[in-house]
């Protein structure tokens, strides 16, 4: 819920800083549990921004119960995918085959590339819950830190989810700003790509060797597998199937929109429910009991579900608590002033897309909300500009998107959910995910800006 802002752009540029600095001392000095250290001081913000006494626990659990509408089902049946399938050995079936085609000394390009296709019509939390057996597996098999392995897969799930449509930042910031969505996909791919293994790839090489992290004990990743591993054609079924289903639902929504077929057709909407991302994956978990599952128990396969539920439920307490405090903040106005200050001092375009959406990211962490919210600021000024052609609205888009993929911190829930999952502390978090995030940002950014120019 949106109230008046209490204070001027600088009083709440202060008080958002104090927030963070307030929550990273709590946290790393006095080693406060993440959950308790959010409420804490998304309680403490919405006070001393004003908020009415009698919105104060309404916003609050609005932030918390919006984010976990979202995570806690995907990472939910997520996390029961990925549990059967390493417990059967589905995840070893599979890369098994992305070794012998890559090569051994390619595995985390191997990992990268499999989520760069996986990503593309599927959510940051889910696919990246669903890759992570399958990087554990890896892990374990050849050696070293975890991150080497990890930070390629999650890098290129972010890029994916920031840059391309069919994501819901990427598809609302290029309608705003009237963009060409078929454009924008091609344009996007080529500054994802090139992106991805600069900031993620190569990152995650050398942040392995700087931090040896042993594998995480979740999603089964300790336990040895079934003697007889599933087929490699079940296997892909199963990873696929969220995929098809999910972009059934994009692809059925595009052709609606184009006048193609009937938005009011029965079948339409039916279609569109099975492909929304909570049924998707429900119905994937049911299809990997029948198909992994098959040399299981009833009571066994129950165990297995079970079990995958206890090490995440954690992780989506924390995630729904950063959530709480990207809602405080937006709540609050200071993501808005944020904003407005940087709008009103006079910058190229691109920049200025750029900076904004930024400082929206990092005051209140979604980074579809800065991409959404950034577009929404912006697309008066776009429209009255001319001279502005369909590549450069093309790159404007990604622009915004870089900057609502820099500087990953305590308030985004994408922070908590790859911290906890691969058991890093906060320190390690920041030095790793968050430094991988801001060079994403700043690289697609670089990219963009020389296709602005050059286009």
């Amino acid at each position: 819920m949106e109230v008046q802002p209490a204070y001027g752009t600088a009083t709440l540029l202060l008080i958002a800083a104090g927030s963070v600095a307030l929550l990273l001392l709590l946290i790393l000095r006095f080693r406060l549990h993440a959950f308790v250290a959010l409420v804490l001081v998304s309680l403490l913000t919405a006070l001393v921004t004003r908020i009415p006494f009698a919105d104060v626990v309404p916003t609050l659990l609005e932030g918390f119960g919006s984010t976990l509408a979202t995570v806690a089902l995907l990472v939910g049946f997520g996390a029961m995918i990925g549990r059967i399938l390493e417990v059967t050995g589905g995840a070893q079936v599979l890369a098994d085959r992305l070794i012998d085609a890559f090569g051994p000394d390619r595995a985390p390009f191997a990992l990268g590339v499999a989520s760069l296709l996986f990503g593309f019509p599927i959510f940051f939390d889910a696919g990246l819950v669903v890759m992570l057996p399958i990087i554990f597996s890896v892990a374990k098999r050849f050696g070293g830190s975890v991150l080497t392995y990890a930070l390629p897969a999650a890098g290129a799930f972010a890029v994916m989810h920031a840059f391309l449509p069919p994501h819901p930042g990427p598809v609302a910031a290029g309608d705003l700003l009237g963009a060409d969505i078929g454009l924008l996909v091609l344009v996007a791919l080529v500054v994802a790509l090139p992106t991805w293994f600069l900031g993620s790839y190569i990152f995650g090489l050398w942040a392995g060797r700087r931090f040896v992290l042993p594998v995480p004990d979740l999603l089964g990743a300790s336990l040895s597998h079934d003697a007889k591993p599933p087929a490699f054609g079940d296997v892909l079924l199963v990873l696929l199937l969220p995929l098809v289903l999910i972009f059934l639902n994009t692809g059925l929504g595009t052709l609606v929109t184009a006048g193609v077929v009937d938005g009011g057709a029965i079948w339409v909407n039916l279609l569109r429910m099975v492909g929304q991302t909570p049924v998707a994956l429900l119905i994937t978990v049911l299809v990997a009991m029948w198909k992994l599952g098959g040399d299981h128990s009833a009571a066994d396969l129950e165990k297995i579900m079970d079990g995958a539920l206890g090490p995440v439920c954690a992780i989506i307490l924390v995630t729904g608590a950063g959530g709480m405090f990207g809602g405080v903040l937006r709540a609050s106005g200071i993501g808005q002033a944020l904003a407005g200050s940087l709008e009103t001092v006079g910058m190229p375009l691109i920049v200025a897309a750029f900076l904004i959406s930024t400082a929206l990211r990092v005051a209140q962490g979604s980074a579809t909300v800065a991409l959404t919210t950034t577009a929404g600021l912006l697309a008066p000024t776009v429209a009255a500009t001319t001279g502005l052609n369909s590549f450069d609205l093309c790159f404007l888009v990604i622009a915004i998107a870089c900057g609502a993929t820099v500087l990953s911190h305590v308030n985004d829930s994408g922070f908590w959910l790859v911290g906890r999952f691969l058991q890093m502390d906060e320190k390690t978090t920041l030095k790793t995910w968050t430094v991988m995030e801001t060079l994403l940002g700043l690289i697609g950014f670089g990219f963009a800006l020389i296709g602005w120019w050059l286009l």
